[in-house]
Parts: C-alpha cells; sequence; structure tokens
C-alpha cells in the first residue's frame, strides 16, 4: 500500500507539533522518520495509524483519502516501543488476539488462526517459545513477538514507534539487522520512528529528516549522509566538525588561514562549513601542504581507529578520526603540532545556520 502525506499541520495548544508535512511513500518501501525529541515524528505516525487526526491535511493510501477513517478501517498494524503483550496471554495466543477479537464474519476459523500464529511465530524465529509467557521472554525476544502480533492481522501498512529504544545496544543491532531481512521477506509497507542517525541510515530505503515540525530533508541513506540538504541534517547525521568562516575565490577563509574548495563550494560571503571526523587528513607540521594548523590534545586509539582530539589556534577543538595503523605510522603522540586537511567540506550561507 503506498502512503500519500499530504500537508499535514498539527498543533497542540500553542505547541506547533507539524507544519505542512507532505511525504510519499511508495508501496513496500521502509522508510525512517528521523529526528530529535519532540520533532513531531511519532505525532506523524499516530496519524498515518488513524490513533490521531491532522488539523488540517491529507493522508491518502492507495489513492483514497483515509484522513476520517478509524484506525480498525485503515489495515495498520503497530508496534510500540514498550511491547505492549499482554502478561496473562502465552506467546501464541498474544499473536492470535487480534485475530481474534475481529467482527464474527470476519475473524479466521480457530484452525486457520492457529496455522497462521505457527507461520508468523517461525516468521520471526521464535515459535519454539509458543507456550511460554512474555515475562519468561528477553526485551529482544519481546518486541519480535510485538512484531508477529502487528503482522498476524495482514496490515497493508506496518508502522513502528521506536521499536528498540528499550534495548540495550548490542541485541538493537542484532534486531535491526533481523528487521531488515524480514522486510524484504514480507515487502509490507513500513515506517518506523527513530532518532538513532545509524539505526536509520542502516535500516531503511529512505530517510525523512524532520525538525520543529518540519521536513528539513528527504532521500535514501546515502544522500542524506553524504550530501545534507541543510545545516540541520549535516549536523544531526553523523559527527561533524563546524567552521564559521568566509567563502571567497574558491576557498574558506577561517582567519588567517584558507582552506581549498571544490567545485560546489557555495555563493561567496559568510558561511558556515562541516567537516566530518574521519574526512581529514593530518600532516605532521604547522602548515604543511596549506593545512589547518592545530595541536593534538588527545589520543583514544582502541579498535582499528583512532579518535585525535585536536585545538585550533584559536583554541576550538576539532575531532579527527583516522585508522590506528596510519595513526601510528605518522609517530605522532600528544603535543605535537600537525596540520589538518579536508578531504570534503560542505558549505552552507550563514544565515542558514538560524534558520
Amino acid at each position: 500500500m503506498s502512503i500519500a502525506i499530504r500537508h499535514i499541520s498539527k498543533q497542540f495548544g500553542a505547541f506547533q507539533a507539524l507544519d505542512d508535512v507532505s511525504i510519499d511513500i511508495p508501496s513496500g518501501e521502509l522508510v525512517a522518520l528521523l529526528g530529535p525529541s519532540g520533532c513531531g515524528k511519532t505525532t506523524l505516525l499516530r496519524i498515518i495509524a488513524g490513533l490521531d487526526f491532522a488539523d488540517r491535511g491529507q493522508i491518502v493510501l492507495d489513492g483514497d483519502d483515509a484522513s476520517a477513517r478509524h484506525v480498525r478501517e485503515r489495515r495498520v498494524g503497530f508496534v510500540f516501543q514498550h511491547y505492549a503483550l499482554f502478561r496473562h496471554m502465552t506467546i501464541a495466543d498474544n499473536v492470535a488476539f487480534g485475530l481474534r477479537v475481529k467482527p464474527r464474519r470476519e475473524r479466521p476459523a480457530e484452525a486457520d488462526i492457529k496455522r497462521r500464529v505457527k507461520r508468523l511465530l517461525e516468521l520471526v524465529q521464535l515459535d519454539w517459545l509458543a507456550d511460554r509467557y512474555p515475562s519468561q521472554l528477553s526485551g529482544g525476544q519481546r518486541q519480535r513477538i510485538a512484531l508477529a502480533r502487528a503482522l498476524a492481522v495482514e496490515p497493508k501498512v506496518l508502522l513502528l514507534d521506536e521499536p528498540f529504544g528499550a534495548l540495550d545496544a548490542k541485541v538493537r543491532k542484532e534486531l535491526r539487522r533481523w528487521l531488515r531481512q524480514l522486510h524484504d521477506e514480507i515487502h509490507v509497507t513500513s515506517v518506523f520512528v527513530t532518532h538513532d542517525q545509524e539505526e536509520a541510515l542502516e535500516v531503511s530505503d529512505r530517510v525523512v529528516v524532520i525538525n520543529r515540525g518540519k521536513v528539513e530533508q528527504i532521500g535514501t541513506p546515502e544522500s542524506v549522509y553524504d550530501h545534507p540538504a541543510t545545516p540541520f541534517v549535516a549536523n544531526f547525521l553523523g559527527s561533524v566538525n563546524l567552521f564559521h568562516g568566509r567563502v571567497e575565490d574558491g576557498h574558506l577563509h577561517l582567519g588567517e588561514h584558507a582552506l581549498v574548495l571544490g567545485a560546489d563550494g557555495g555563493s561567496e560571503g559568510k558561511a558556515v562549513a562541516f567537516v566530518r571526523p574521519h574526512e581529514f587528513d593530518i600532516v605532521p607540521g604547522w602548515g604543511a601542504g596549506g593545512g589547518l594548523p592545530a595541536t593534538i590534545v588527545r589520543v583514544v586509539s582502541v579498535g582499528p581507529s583512532a579518535q585525535i582530539e585536536l585545538s585550533r589556534l584559536d583554541g576550538e577543538l576539532i575531532e579527527v578520526t583516522i585508522a590506528r595503523d596510519t595513526f601510528h605510522s605518522l609517530g605522532l603522540s600528544e603535543g605535537d603540532q600537525v596540520s589538518l586537511r579536508p578531504r570534503h567540506i560542505r558549505v552552507f550561507q550563514a544565515e542558514a545556520l538560524a534558520a
């Protein structure tokens, strides 16, 4: 089922939760709504589900305006962060619940319900837990059961609100990978809410970045990460170093120092620039190769990468990440003076940072 979100606005008292939001989600796509807490992403998910209603705008499902439809009429499955499983029911009964409460004329026969539950438990790889209770399962297992229960009613759309938010980092990573594999098997149109950038970039087909109730950018994970449309997107997606300067003659001027910009260096004038930590080359010695002078303050060399904190001449700190072997081959240590040469600089007009 395709989802067309048309000019949705929602206000709670004086607070503008959503402001003229429009998004097109093709059938079978897995889309992440990504943004900081309070940006409006969960409100939008609830409006798609029919759990809440917009002040203005439309939700169009497969070409039909569903804005006034009750949640039961939208064929939507919803997975919450805290599982919402019934503690007094077995796992099999939890998964079957949505089928057994259907009106009699729509309810499958009990034998069909049992067959569907068995198939879903096999799909989420937990059929061996059918007779247990939620309290006997781990957090990751409970979330997979919650997903099986949502799928039991054969929804046309699957909505997930911070589905892995209550889990520890290792389990989150495992379930992210599992959710992507599951989606590739069943191809149900899915929208999930997250504030975790890594989660959104790893799992989704497309990312919708939301800030203060407005859509900042929509695109593939690669496009929003490599080609951010706004300073907010550049700053929100991953670690970045922020520079205030001026663009002139193809260079970014930072006080007495100038860095060469590429072909997409931006308009001349006051500018803000972003460089990700892994996009720097480090050259021993100040002023070497026209780079930015800095002093190594701290080095954390654990695992395959070295995380390096440096201080510019004006005291501003810069974070750089390079391969651990590369760092050791340079023979550098804390207190050494180096030059930083960015391989890629994203430049925006200074006014855009305040927008």
